[in-house]
């Protein structure tokens, strides 16, 4: 079989994201004006943030992936909301909340996610995030180690992008550009929802630019990290297993879980198989995971 070039092994990453997205991220019932949520605005680092909120109990942050919106949770949300009170958030240049003049990083998205919680009176939560969502959740719990109290990412990494993914993907990734990535099913919804829909080719820059100048977190504030952990990752992932397990590694107090036969788009694929993990963790009493964290 004759081997695929730069370009046609982006086409193909993208088709799989398409199809995720198409599949999962936003079915019919969840699409426009017939998802029946009502969201609100706070206003936060020179951000009119999106965020909105369901459910009851312990807090839990949930942080998107990259292109992501609030609906890309719709396969998980309703099992997460029957026992937390969920705050689903839209960052920077993403959804609702419109893009304002600054680059992006997983840092000051950090930033912006603690001071919506301060807004909400909220002092301390459990945060998941996804991809580039899972960054962020691992920079607010390194930045704000008292405000989080269980951390959950999937799909994400601590190292620098060149790192922590495998050679091929991360080719397919640095063949990306604002021109080749524009499908609908991606496109769409940012088009429907975005305050200023014309912006998407900055999004895309800025994105590709963030990760391209992402070094990683200090290993020493990694170890650092509070948090009771849990570290998910597909055994198809584009970040490599063995980063995975290094992160978990360096958290003090972590789990970490493979998903067999899941890749980076697992969460919208097999929801259940990522409950199947992430509820027991999230569920658990902070007591007994301390305990079964001990000699780490």
């Amino acid at each position: 079989m004759k081997p695929m070039k730069a370009k046609e092994s982006m086409k193909t990453m993208t088709c799989l994201f398409v199809t995720a997205v198409a599949a999962h991220v936003l079915p019919a019932h969840a699409v426009g004006a017939e998802r029946q949520v009502k969201g609100s605005y706070a206003r936060v680092n020179g951000l009119k943030m999106y965020y909105e909120i369901h459910g009851t109990g312990e807090p839990l942050v949930l942080l998107h992936g990259a292109f992501g919106t609030a609906e890309g949770w719709t396969a998980v949300l309703p099992t997460l909301a029957k026992s937390h009170q969920v705050i689903v958030v839209e960052l920077q240049g993403h959804g609702r909340t419109g893009d304002i003049d600054r680059p992006l990083s997983f840092g000051q998205m950090a930033e912006d996610t603690a001071a919506l919680l301060q807004q909400l009176k909220i002092p301390r939560t459990d945060v998941f995030g996804y991809s580039m969502g899972g960054a962020v959740a691992v920079a607010l719990a390194i930045k704000h180690p008292d405000l989080v109290r269980k951390l959950a990412i999937l799909g994400a990494g601590t190292g620098a992008t060149k790192d922590t993914y495998d050679p091929e993907s991360y080719k397919q990734f640095k063949s990306m550009t604002p021109e080749n990535f524009n499908f609908p099913q991606v496109k769409d919804p940012y088009t429907r929802l975005a305050p200023d829909a014309s912006k998407w080719p900055v999004l895309v820059s800025k994105i590709i630019k963030m990760d391209d100048d992402f070094k990683g977190f200090a290993e020493k504030d990694v170890k650092a990290i509070k948090a009771k952990t849990l570290v998910m990752m597909g055994d198809h992932d584009a970040v490599r297993t063995e980063h995975a397990a290094e992160v978990a590694r360096l958290i003090p107090h972590s789990q970490l879980a493979i998903l067999a036969g899941g890749d980076h788009f697992v969460l919208f694929t097999s929801p259940e198989k990522v409950l199947s993990i992430l509820m027991p963790f999230l569920d658990a009493p902070v007591q007994e995971l301390k305990k079964t964290g001990e000699g780490k």
